[in-house]
């Protein structure tokens, strides 16, 4: 359980990070290109999250791939929800959880790479 949310607020907020560094710098190339380059970044640091988990042991190797492409695609689902609820701050804010939920999805249920400890009998 503990790996789990480890790993949503690692993707959460790297992928957030990841965003808004694109956002910056893309701004240098007009309106267009701020939504383009936090797109980017955010995408960029959804893999860099996945394999954060997977060198903290909060996914398995074998789930890194998987792991990366759901937080991507929670990625993208978050940032066109916030696009188009920047009216109010609900929606940004509750979407971003999107890319961590996504991790976990895509980590699978009881992914930790650290095995159980039972005790002997």
């Amino acid at each position: 359980m503990r790996s789990r949310v480890l790993l949503v607020i690692a993707a959460t907020v790297l992928a957030g990070l990841g965003g808004a560094r694109g956002s910056i710098v893309g701004n240098a190339g007009g309106p267009r290109m701020l939504y383009v380059g936090g797109v980017i970044g955010g995408l960029v640091m959804s893999v860099v999250a996945a394999r954060v988990g997977v060198w903290r042991g909060w996914a398995r190797r074998e789930h890194a791939t998987r792991t990366a492409l759901c937080a991507g695609a929670g990625f993208l689902l978050a940032a066109l929800i916030a696009a188009n609820t920047l009216s109010s701050p609900i929606g940004p804010v509750l979407s971003a959880s999107l890319v961590g939920l996504g991790a976990v999805l895509g980590a699978g249920a009881g992914s930790a790479a650290r095995p159980a400890r039972h005790v002997a009998r």
